[in-house]
Formats: C-alpha cells, sequence, structure tokens
C-alpha cells in the first residue's frame, strides 16, 4: 500500500513508468483486503467455535464438540490446536481410527494416546519418544514413555512364550467342577472302587495268563492306575492348572454364606441369591463360578455362529445393547422388564463387558440365567440331561461383541478385576469362553441381531455367517471382524472406520444386505446413543444401546426393545441410569490408559 501511495503522490522521478505500476499495485491491494478481512474474521470465528466445543467437551458432551471443532478447522485448517481438540474427543466416543488420522495433522502426543486406546502399544512408544525428544524435561512425557516400554516388553515376553495356537490346550477342558474343593478324604466312590478294580485286574492277569504274557498288560494297567491315583489324590478333578494352596482356597468353607449350588442345577433362588450378594459387593465362591462359566461354555459351544430364533404369536422378545459392567442398571432393565425365563427371552447383543467395574458381576448374572434350569427348579430328569439338552435353553440368548476379546480385556478393566476379585485361571477361563459365543442371531426369519454392522463386500448369505469358525480370537479384517465392529454411516457406499478396525456402511448397503437375504431389518448394538437408540438407514437399521450414562459421565439414557410376534413391530423403551455404590468406572483398567482419564 505504502509503495503505491508513493508512486501515485509522485514522489519518484519516472512519473510515467511508475504510474502504471502504482495502479497494478492499487488493484492488488483492492484485491487482497477483502480476503484478508475474511480470512481475519475466519479465524476469529473459528477460535469462538473452539471456546464453545471445548465447554461442549467439558460437559461430556463429545459428538456436539467434535462437530465445532471441525467447522472451526474448516475454518482455520492450519492451528494444531484444534486437530488435536477432535482427535481427543475421537478417542472418547472410542474412535480411534479417526481420533489418529486428527492426532497425525496435530503432533505426536494424542496419536500417542489414540494408538495407546487401540492397544497398539509399540506405534505409540514411537510417538511418545519423540513427544520426550522434543521436551526432554516434561515429567509427564517420561511418564508415558516408561509406561509404553513396559506394555512393549510385557508384548515382546508373552509373544516369546506363547503356545501356539494348535498347541495350545484348554484351560476348561482341564478343570472338573464337581471336584472341585473335594479333599482326599471326602473323595469320590466311585474312582476308589475304580482304582480297587484296577488293582484287582493286575493281580488276575498275572494269575491268569502268567507274568510273561502279561507284562505288557500289567504295565498299560498300572499307567491308568497312577492316572487315577492322581485324579483321586489331586482333589480338583484330574485339573493340572491348581496349586496345593488354590485346591484349599476352592474348598467352600463352612463359614461360607454366600449362594450355594446344590449338585448340578443352578436354579432361580440361587441366582437371586447371588444377586442380592452381588448388591451388597459381596463375592460369589470360586467353586460356583467355575460350575457356572463351565457350564454356559458347554452351552454356547452346542450353538452355531448364526442362532436362529423363533418367538410363537403373541409372545414378546426383548433385545438389549451394551451394558459394559454396569450391574446396577442390568438390574435396573430386570425391574423394568422382568427376569429372563421362557416366558420373558432376553437376547443381550454383546459388550457385557469393560469400563465398568462391575463387569464379574454382570457376566456371571448372564451366564447364571443363560444356566437356570427352564422352571428355575432342579428335576431328576434335568439333572441327567443339564449339559446334553443344555442348548435348548430360550430364556436368554448371548451374542459376542467386540469387548468379547483378549485384546480389549487387557486394556479397559476386565481382566483386571477378574484377576482382582477371583484369579489368574478366571483370565484365562473367561477368554476360552468368549470365543464360543455366537456372532449374529435372526428373529424369525425377519430380523438379523449383531453386534457391529455389515461387511465390505456385497452378497454376504446368512449361511456365509452360519459358516464362520468363530473358536478364536477376533481377527483384524473378515467377515467376523466386520460383524463386530463395523458401524452405520449417513452416506451411501462404504468408507473407512471411524474406529480403525472395520468399516463404515451406508442406507444402500443395509438395504442390499436385507434383500439379499429376504429379512426386514437390521438391530446392533456398538455405539452411545444421547437417547438410548437411533434409527438410520431409511427406518431399516436400529442402534440399541443399553449402558445408560456411559462410564459415569455420557449423560445418555438406555434402551431395550421389544418386538412382539408375529409382525415383530420394534417397540423402543427407554430409561435412565440408577445410583451405583462408589466404585469409579476404569478402576481396574491398565494403568497407562488411566493416564488420560
Amino acid at each position: 500500500m505504502e509503495q503505491a501511495e508513493r508512486h501515485i503522490t509522485g514522489r519518484d522521478c519516472n512519473y510515467g513508468v511508475y504510474y502504471l505500476l502504482a495502479l497494478n499495485l492499487f488493484e492488488k491491494a483492492i484485491l487482497v483486503m477483502p480476503n484478508m478481512e475474511t480470512e481475519n474474521s475466519n479465524i476469529s470465528r473459528a477460535a469462538e467455535l473452539k471456546v464453545l466445543a471445548n465447554e461442549a467437551f467439558k460437559a461430556h458432551k463429545y459428538g456436539q464438540a467434535i462437530d465445532l471443532y471441525t467447522q472451526a478447522i474448516e475454518l482455520n485448517t492450519e492451528n494444531a490446536v484444534y486437530w488435536a481438540n477432535r482427535a481427543f474427543a475421537h478417542t472418547k466416543l472410542e474412535e480411534y481410527g479417526s481420533a489418529i488420522q486428527d492426532a497425525s495433522k496435530a503432533g505426536y502426543y494424542r496419536r500417542g494416546a489414540a494408538y495407546l486406546a487401540m492397544g497398539k502399544f509399540k506405534e505409540a512408544l514411537k510417538d511418545f519418544q519423540q513427544v520426550k525428544k522434543l521436551c526432554p524435561n516434561d515429567p509427564d512425557a517420561a511418564r508415558k514413555v516408561k509406561e509404553c516400554e513396559k506394555a512393549v516388553k510385557k508384548l515382546k515376553f508373552e509373544e516369546a512364550i506363547a503356545v501356539p495356537e494348535s498347541e495350545r490346550q484348554s484351560i476348561a477342558d482341564s478343570i472338573d467342577f464337581h471336584s472341585i474343593g473335594m479333599s482326599p478324604s471326602s473323595s469320590s466312590v466311585p474312582i476308589q472302587a475304580v482304582i480297587v478294580a484296577v488293582t484287582a485286574a493286575i493281580v488276575a492277569v498275572v494269575v491268569i495268563v502268567g507274568p510273561a504274557i502279561a507284562t505288557t498288560i500289567t504295565g498299560i494297567l498300572v499307567a491308568v492306575l497312577m492316572v487315577l491315583g492322581v485324579y483321586w489324590w489331586g482333589g480338583c478333578g484330574g485339573s493340572g492348572v491348581f496349586t496345593e494352596g488354590q485346591k484349599l482356597e476352592l474348598e467352600v468353607e463352612p463359614q461360607y454364606s454366600g449362594a450355594r449350588i446344590e449338585g448340578d442345577v443352578i436354579t432361580l433362588d440361587f441366582v437371586m441369591k447371588m444377586i442380592d450378594d452381588f448388591k451388597k459387593q459381596k463375592c460369589l465362591h470360586k467353586r460356583y463360578a467355575f460350575q457356572i462359566v463351565l457350564q454356559t461354555r458347554e452351552m454356547l459351544r452346542a450353538l452355531p455362529s448364526l442362532v436362529d430364533i423363533n418367538i410363537p404369536d403373541d409372545n414378546h422378545f426383548t433385545v438389549c445393547g451394551d451394558i459394559h459392567g454396569q450391574f446396577y442398571d442390568l438390574l435396573n432393565i430386570f425391574e423394568l422388564n422382568g427376569l429372563p425365563s421362557e416366558e420373558n427371552p432376553y437376547l443381550f447383543n454383546g459388550d457385557f463387558v469393560d469400563r465398568g467395574s462391575f463387569s464379574l458381576e454382570v457376566i456371571l448374572t448372564l451366564f447364571a440365567f443363560k444356566c437356570m434350569s427352564p422352571s428355575g427348579k432342579p428335576s431328576l430328569i434335568l439333572v441327567f440331561l443339564v449339559f446334553s439338552l443344555s442348548f435348548l435353553c430360550r430364556s436368554i440368548y448371548l451374542a459376542r461383541g467386540n469387548h468379547e476379546s483378549k485384546s480389549m480385556n487387557k486394556i479397559y478393566g476386565f481382566e483386571g478385576e477378574v484377576r482382582s476379585k477371583l484369579n489368574e485361571t478366571f483370565v484365562e477361563l473367561f477368554a476360552e469362553v468368549f470365543c464360543c459365543l455366537p456372532l449374529a442371531h435372526v428373529l424369525n426369519k425377519k430380523v438379523f441381531v449383531v453386534h457391529g454392522g455389515l461387511f465390505s463386500v456385497d452378497g454376504v448369505k446368512l449361511s456365509d455367517i452360519s459358516a464362520i469358525d468363530r473358536f478364536f480370537e477376533p481377527p483384524e479384517e473378515g467377515l467376523m471382524c466386520e460383524l463386530l465392529w463395523s458401524d452405520p454411516q449417513p452416506l451411501p457406499g462404504r468408507g473407512p472406520s471411524k474406529r480403525g478396525v472395520g468399516l463404515s456402511f451406508g442406507a444402500d448397503v443395509t438395504k442390499r444386505f436385507l434383500q439379499d437375504n429376504n429379512l426386514d431389518l437390521v438391530v446392533r448394538s456398538h455405539e452411545v446413543k444421547d437417547e438410548g437408540y437411533e434409527i438410520e438407514h431409511d427406518g431399516k437399521l436400529i442402534t440399541v444401546f443399553s449402558a445408560p450414562n456411559y462410564c459415569d459421565q455420557m449423560g445418555n439414557k438406555g434402551a431395550f426393545i421389544r418386538f412382539e410376534a408375529p409382525d415383530l413391530k420394534p417397540n423402543i423403551i427407554t430409561f435412565s441410569a440408577v445410583p451405583h455404590p462408589d466404585v469409579k468406572p476404569m478402576a481396574y483398567a491398565n494403568n497407562f490408559l488411566r493416564l488420560f482419564s
């Protein structure tokens, strides 16, 4: 501007030459000035939006905060703070893929935090090492590097001692809950009788066939005798997973006043007594916890990966979403909608555990209802058939969620909680049982119910889902992964997952899947919703989430869906959170995750 003014006033000698130059500079200045004003206005408006977004974040309205940060970024893409703040808001909604994308533009710290939340410790360590390099005197950076280094070392150690999947033995198969807690003096008569019989057989062989021929046969029988002797004196049904101290720990003490299972049958009286103990923050004896988990495993193993559920006319059926360890809210669902029974059946659609600090109480309650006899009372016939016909239980159905996995349980609290309230053996046992959970259900050949969502390719049939081998930890790609992790999106087609795993799918994808399989509706969970539910994709997809005030901070409602046969029109019931004991969410989570809470 000054140069242009100088030329106009004639302070330069070559007036004619510079006059034209001055006019040109004036024209540029006139064009630039509005742009500068607009740019300054955008920067100011972006700063205002950031303040509003920060307020929404503090109020735990993370979705609203993301929208406001997005508007600020659209006005000023150069401010790294906006990217960093939006990344942090994404992590609060477990949208780790989006968080990593934003954090990559904001700096190493936020991206490292997002990697940690996904369990990608090596990538997180690299980012925090860069933070420490840039800020060598920052104690926070040093603390996070130390935690990451510990996590990476532990991971390497576990990888080094890991047994190949093909050689791994089932911990459940090594436990016989019938004889847990039985000392040698109280061992069952049949085992002793068999030992006596084998001993008599050895003597008979020697007498009848002579010492020479009997040598081989006797060797075999002696081996059998030794195995039976170990079984008898071991006191844990032949289990090799318990030390002597653990065997004593598993014995039911005379002074134990909690819920007890009489024999093989889990009754309604037992379940209600157990729930009452849980409400008082009392623990169930390990011996009975073993029985519940092991009996549930036998039931789940008998089921296909895709379970067909038949709802008779004039009957109803309830579908619940994520519970996430919120035990007292689970009890509120039963208070509002009745206990599970053949006349009042439920499907819990995955993510029973993690984040909430009463995850063990939730999973044992759901498993106990799964095992409970149809009448709620024992009978001689039921005792005899309890395992062989257990898969016929129609009072409660359970589906696998993305949090029924080792990687999630290790980070978000369930593993730590089980280790604290029970022991290490149960950590491995639950991991095995979670691998037995079905992946999806179909109600009356009309409603497809799955935890996450649909697929990266068209043409997937229900028979393809039934054929999935589910008995292992979830992979990071493929049909099983997508069933557990995918989310709907408002735009048509498919897009990258905001979580970094699975994908996002549009209404057209939902429509084609329903048409290809002659279905009417998709019901899924997996995402917190302000009202506890959301209807999307032209009414063809419903998200239901049953953990109100998620993690004690989201302020959302919970919801469940009641379907009435034969039309199966969804009736959505919402509810609010109820009080619980003063144990914070994530109380048992990994140390490094609590650094960011």
